[in-house]
This record gives structure tokens, C-alpha cells and sequence, in this order.
């Protein structure tokens, strides 16, 4: 009896049955976040997005982002669990979107491994697809890349695209930034998805295992360093609408500097009481403070303001380092910053905190001479602002 044919394909480490295995598996997921603008199903070769609503839009401004996660994908191999990865890509992914005051309407995924465990790529595309329809996203398409011989059989990376509108009368950023406004805070859920070279640095040094119980989170390591990215999207959404229908048009400041008073009629834009938001995410609070921010301006963000979160103080702790060392890297418990209107500061909170968004006011927004000492300034190759983060943090901070 002649000997069956082999796959070639197959014989290289590329397994194209456990890829459609994959695909059915994740399918109902991706549906779910599929609304009449989706077209077509799951499996083509693009995404099919019905713009016809663009055309109620003045000038509509189309905004795009895309990100990864970065090394917390390490963690998630160690301790086979995936269903909270694909969170944390829509949290990178999505949320830069709304920085801009943008909606956002759908996005694309890929992910690269070693080898396709079919129900390794259904748990990530399912968190991928949770988080978007908890964003008002639709996911629309994606590719999963077997890479035999480059990745490991365990190993893979995730990355994304998302795509969302926005008025261009209703842009927020640096050019609505007044003296005077004031910058609210909005927690973390903890690490987010930035510093995780850091951090399994200071594990490994440490000599802990992932599998290892820490008790100060009641959970293993692993599951501790995994705590999902914060969704921050339709909050804020919310936000800008509620504060935009109270708000009042400024008037032109009549005194300050030439910065101040060519920032000072941003808000003649109808944009209301939020100017600029930022993503709190590589680079820190300050550098990310400083990418939304005019040119002359400056804000010192109080640390006594709030206390970081505990996973940031026991890594430090371990680390035998401060938390003001890791200031450039992670987020000490502040994931997204608001620069809003200062008589709109107080409803901001509370809308935010009706979100289950806790918020806080962290500082006020200045023009022209700034007090003395270093400031950090040209985050992301952007000439902004000038930030830097004053005091000791709460509750014995270090």
C-alpha cells in the first residue's frame, strides 16, 4: 500500500488545520462585536465598514493608533493564561484614540507564534473582542502568524490597529489648553501594560517564580502582574459630551503671555469643558503630561495628591529602589489625565467617579515663568509643555 502523502507545510512546523481551529473558535467572539456597519463575516480577506455615518459629520477627522503589549506577554506564556492579554492590546490600542476626543469604529489584530494551540489564540482574540465591545469597538479582522524555527512553540506577540472619528471643530489637544485648567487624575488598574521589563527584571533578580504566591495580592505572582489594562473610552466619551453641553463659551484672556493668550480662545472650538487628554503609558506621568500641552506652559503634578498602588510599592520594595526612580517608567497609579476647564474640575470628578473612574485633581495648569528647577519638556519628539512631579507621595510614600 503506497504510504500516504505528506504535507510539506506541515513538515516545516506550520499547522494550517490548527489555524481554522483557531478561527472557529473565535468566531462567535468577534461577532459579538459586530453591529449593522460591519459587513461580511469572519475569515476574509479585509473588514468591511459601512462610513455612510461619516456623512452626518461636518469634517469628519478619521484617527488611527496602534500599539502591542510589550514583554507582559512573557508573563501570560509562563503561566499559560491568556484571556486577559487581548485586554490589555484594545487598552493600548483604543485608548490613545480617545485622546483626541475621537470615537472610536473598529480595529485589527495580529498576532505572530511559535505554534498555533488553537485554544491558546481563541482566549486572546476573546479578550480582544470583550474589551472592544466594552469600548464600542468592532473588531473586523486579524491575522495569526505561524513563525516555526523564529518563535518558540510557546511564544508569540500580539499587536493592533483601531481606526475612530472625530469633528475636527472637536479635536482636543494643546491648542485648547488655558492658564488655569486643571488636571484631573484617573487611576490605574495597576502596571497597565508599560515597565514589564522592568519588572521581570526585578523578579528574576529576586529569584521569585511567576507560580509563586504573593502575599500581598493574595494571588500568585502571575496572576498579580496580569491584572488587566483599565478601559477608559466611553467614560470619557461621556465626559466630553457632559461637559460640553454645560459649558460656556470663554472669553479671550485679556492679560498673560503671548502663549497663554493664543491658547487662552481654545475653547471658542465648542469643544467644552475638556481641552486635552492624555494616555498615561511609556514614558510616564510626566512625559505624556508634556505631549498634550502648549508650548509655555508648565504643571506641577502633586504627588501627595494620591498614593501609588501596592504592586508598584512592593516591586520598589524588592527592587530596593524608590518609586521616584520609576517615575519614567511606570504609570504609580494614574492610567489616563484630563486637562479640563477649572470651573468644570469638580463635575469632572464626579462624572468620572459615577464611572467607577476614580478621579482627583493633581495640579493647575500655568503660563509664562515657571518656578525654578528641572522640568521635563519634548516627550515623543513633541516641543510641549514642561511637567514635572513635586512633593512626597501619600501615606509614607517613599
Amino acid at each position: 500500500m503506497a504510504a500516504s502523502p505528506t504535507n510539506p507545510y506541515s513538515e516545516a512546523g506550520v499547522d494550517t488545520a490548527a489555524g481554522d481551529l483557531a478561527v472557529e473558535l473565535m468566531k462567535s467572539s468577534v461577532r459579538a462585536t459586530h453591529g449593522p456597519e460591519v459587513l461580511g463575516g469572519v475569515g476574509g480577506f479585509a473588514g468591511l465598514f459601512d462610513a455612510s455615518a461619516l456623512r452626518d459629520f461636518r469634517r469628519p477627522l478619521l484617527a488611527t493608533s496602534t500599539d502591542g503589549v510589550g514583554t507582559k506577554v512573557a508573563i501570560a506564556q509562563a503561566i499559560d493564561k491568556h484571556d486577559t492579554i487581548g485586554q490589555d492590546l484594545v487598552g493600548m490600542v483604543v485608548d490613545d484614540i480617545v485622546v483626541v476626543g475621537a470615537k472610536p469604529l473598529f480595529m485589527t489584530d495580529y498576532i505572530a507564534c511559535g505554534k498555533v494551540v488553537p485554544e491558546r489564540i481563541a482566549d486572546i482574540v476573546r479578550g480582544i473582542a470583550e474589551a472592544c465591545a466594552a469600548t464600542g469597538t468592532a473588531l473586523v479582522g486579524g491575522e495569526t502568524a505561524e513563525h516555526p524555527g523564529l518563535l518558540g512553540p510557546r511564544d508569540y506577540d500580539v499587536a493592533g490597529a483601531a481606526t475612530g472619528v472625530v469633528e475636527a471643530d472637536a479635536v482636543l489637544g494643546a491648542e485648547l489648553v488655558q492658564d488655569g485648567d486643571a488636571v484631573i487624575a484617573v487611576a490605574s488598574s495597576g502596571l497597565h501594560s508599560n515597565g514589564y521589563s522592568l519588572v521581570r527584571h526585578i523578579i528574576t533578580r529576586a529569584g521569585i517564580s511567576y507560580a509563586d504566591n504573593a502575599a500581598d495580592f493574595g494571588t500568585t505572582w502571575g496572576e498579580a502582574l496580569l491584572e488587566p489594562t483599565r478601559l477608559y473610552t466611553l467614560p470619557l466619551l461621556r465626559l466630553i459630551d457632559q461637559l460640553a453641553s454645560t459649558a460656556s463659551t470663554p472669553s479671550t484672556p485679556s492679560t498673560g503671555s503671548g502663549a497663554q493668550a493664543a491658547h487662552g480662545a481654545g475653547g471658542a472650538h465648542g469643544v467644552g469643558g475638556v481641552h486635552a487628554l492624555t494616555h498615561v503609558t511609556g514614558g510616564g506621568i510626566a512625559a505624556n503630561l508634556a505631549r498634550v500641552l502648549p508650548q509655555g506652559s508648565w504643571v506641577e503634578v502633586d504627588r501627595s495628591t494620591w498614593s501609588p498602588s501596592p504592586v508598584f510599592r512592593v516591586l520598589s520594595d524588592i527592587a530596593g529602589s524608590t518609586l521616584e526612580s520609576a517615575e519614567g517608567t511606570w504609570n504609580l497609579g494614574i492610567g489616563f489625565l484630563a486637562v479640563v476647564a477649572a470651573d468644570k474640575k469638580d463635575a469632572a470628578i464626579a462624572a468620572l467617579n459615577a464611572e467607577g473612574m476614580p478621579s482627583w485633581q493633581v495640579g493647575n495648569v500655568g503660563f509664562g515663568p515657571r518656578p525654578s528647577g528641572e522640568f521635563e519638556q519634548g516627550a515623543k519628539g513633541v516641543d510641549g509643555g514642561a511637567v514635572r512631579l513635586v512633593g512626597a507621595y501619600a501615606d509614607g510614600a517613599k
